[in-house]
């Protein structure tokens, strides 16, 4: 069996991504309150909202690679590329490096993490700039 694709490495992303999502927007509480006194619930999102930025930061390289473009020096780089390429609006990659910095704060928990913040981003930009993202990407 042979490697697979650019193409189809990046269809394998895009589902996981679509399953990464579906699967936090059914698990994240509508009212903070729950998300706050849960602490499964509350792993399960950071570790979801991880894996969410982690496969969108995999897709951007796939893009690059599949549309043979600049190729980003550093992984926060990815979403400009994207955006100086037409693929994705310059707003939205400006969000995604936002959600970049804060999947950072998760995962080094600088000075302990902000439950509200992490909820409120995750219910109100996570969510909807993944969706955006994905639009943009299949548009593309």
């Amino acid at each position: 069996m042979g490697e697979l694709s650019i193409k189809d490495r990046l269809n394998l992303k895009l589902k996981d991504l679509k399953e990464y999502l579906e699967f936090l927007a059914n698990k994240i509480p509508t009212e903070l309150k729950d998300y706050e006194e849960d602490k499964i619930i509350k792993a399960v999102c950071e570790r979801y909202f991880e894996k969410i930025i982690e496969a969108t930061i995999d897709i951007g390289f796939l893009m690059v690679k599949l549309r043979d473009i600049r190729v980003p020096l550093l992984e926060e780089s990815v979403f400009n590329v994207l955006a100086e390429n037409k693929i994705i609006s310059l707003e939205l990659s400006e969000r995604l490096s936002d959600a970049k910095c804060m999947r950072n704060f998760i995962i080094h928990q600088y000075g302990g993490i902000d439950d509200e913040k992490i909820f409120l981003s995750i219910r109100e930009e996570l969510i909807p700039d993944i969706e955006e993202f994905l639009e943009e990407i299949n548009g593309k």
